[in-house]
């Protein structure tokens, strides 16, 4: 089972607007308590635990001195989603990961736990946690996923990536490019029928623009 987690706090934050001017988004308040530490929260008990950073990535350090997390700061350009975590591996070892997103606030079950029990990585390179655009709280595109009856993802669809999920880290060292999505290593999973997915069952919020944070607030009944 998976015992590192990377947590993805690298980005602009440009759906922000004059919130992240100086600031970055990871650290914007929802309900009192900064997004990062909503998401750390749901990391508790996982020994090796990860933040990547870039804008502003001064702040980033400045607030998790001292926690135990450990930052893998990404200059002098931001390497996006797979080239973080390729970036990361240092730290989260071989094995499998959780990863999961900071701009995100869920009301339910802890998504990690959920993962953790589903995980079979004799029939899995990947497993994402998705919610029903019903559920998607602020969600303001389309679903990226359906999910067929043996548990593989296909593109398009009513689901949303709520960016949590566990993932084997092999595949990053044969992609060529520095900076690139995990996108690309999902394809390539896709192909040999090992992307899965799992259905969460609460209500997940995206907290990536401005109004999503009232939208949050609610949710957590704030």
């Amino acid at each position: 089972m998976p015992d590192a987690v990377m947590l993805f706090a690298a980005g602009f934050g440009t759906r922000m607007g004059a919130l992240t001017a100086s600031r970055p988004k990871p650290l914007i308040k929802v309900a009192g308590q900064p997004l990062l530490d909503h998401a750390l929260e749901l990391t508790a008990g996982i020994p090796t635990r990860v933040v990547n950073a870039h804008y502003l990535s001064d702040q980033i350090t400045a607030h998790l001195n001292g926690t135990g997390v450990h930052v893998s700061v990404e200059q002098p350009d931001i390497l996006d989603t797979g080239g973080g975590l390729r970036f990361a591996l240092s730290r989260l070892g071989t094995q499998p990961v959780y990863t999961l997103n900071t701009d995100a606030v869920w009301n339910g079950p802890n998504p990690l736990e959920l993962l953790r029990a589903a995980w079979d990585p004799d029939r899995m390179d990947a497993l994402l946690l998705c919610v029903p655009l019903a559920r998607a709280v602020g969600r303001k595109t389309p679903g990226d996923f359906s999910l067929q009856p043996d548990g593989q993802l296909t593109r398009q669809g009513d689901l949303v990536y709520t960016g949590a999920q566990i993932i084997k880290t092999e595949g990053l060292h044969a992609i060529p490019e520095k900076a690139f999505s995990l996108n690309r290593l999902w394809n390539a999973q896709a192909e040999t029928g090992r992307l899965c997915g799992l259905t969460y069952p609460g209500q997940w919020c995206d907290v990536g623009h401005p109004e999503g944070i009232a939208l949050a607030e609610g949710l957590l009944n704030v």
